[in-house]
């Protein structure tokens, strides 16, 4: 295992830990930014290392705030996944992260809303769970409930974390990051 590689995620890990936390700090509605590290990840290191990034941060999640985060590492390990293959096929500009953003709007919560609702009712601990509470008290099924809420927060989250990463890796010299791709995979840069 390349060293670099290994600290390079360990540094997304914490990236989506601290972006996570200074989001529910300033309590910023319909925005999580807690996988920017995840997609930063899973461009620069392929979708091997995204996936680890994701799980990993979940893990981490679960040691320092407890177990309920675990449960929530397949959506970020799919996420990190979903992002390195797009970056690897098609290049990662503004355009692909946007696009890249609205899938995972729609996986993300298709994946997270099970899991949601088979162990915690369909709760998450955010604000959007008012929404999720209006919706089951207005005759709508737990599934559907929890699930509105969460594709209308990741329509706005998802996007713009990705466009992120984007202007992030557009601001780094190219010699920053190539030095973590020995692969042929080189050209999946692309800023436009």
């Amino acid at each position: 295992m390349n060293t670099k590689k290994i600290t390079f995620s360990a540094m997304c890990i914490v990236v989506n830990i601290v972006f996570g936390m200074f989001v529910t700090m300033l309590n910023i509605p319909f925005l999580f930014l807690d996988t920017v590290g995840t997609v930063l990840g899973a461009v620069v290191l392929g979708p091997f290392w995204g996936a680890i990034i994701g799980g990993c941060t979940n893990l981490v999640l679960g040691i320092i705030s407890g177990p309920t985060n675990i449960p929530f590492a397949l959506v970020n390990i799919v996420l990190g996944l979903i992002v390195g293959f797009v970056a690897r096929k098609k290049g990662f500009g503004y355009k692909e992260a946007i696009l890249t953003g609205l899938l995972l709007a729609v996986v993300c919560p298709l994946i997270g809303t099970p899991i949601s609702v088979l162990l915690f009712g369909g709760l998450s601990g955010s604000g959007a769970d008012f929404l999720v509470g209006f919706l089951v008290q207005s005759g709508q099924k737990i599934f559907t409930s929890a699930f509105i809420p969460r594709i209308l927060t990741n329509i706005i989250d998802k996007p713009l974390s990705c466009v992120i990463v984007v202007y992030f890796l557009s601001k780094l010299p190219r010699g920053f990051i190539y030095q973590f791709t020995k692969s042929p995979y080189k050209n999946h840069f692309k800023y436009k």
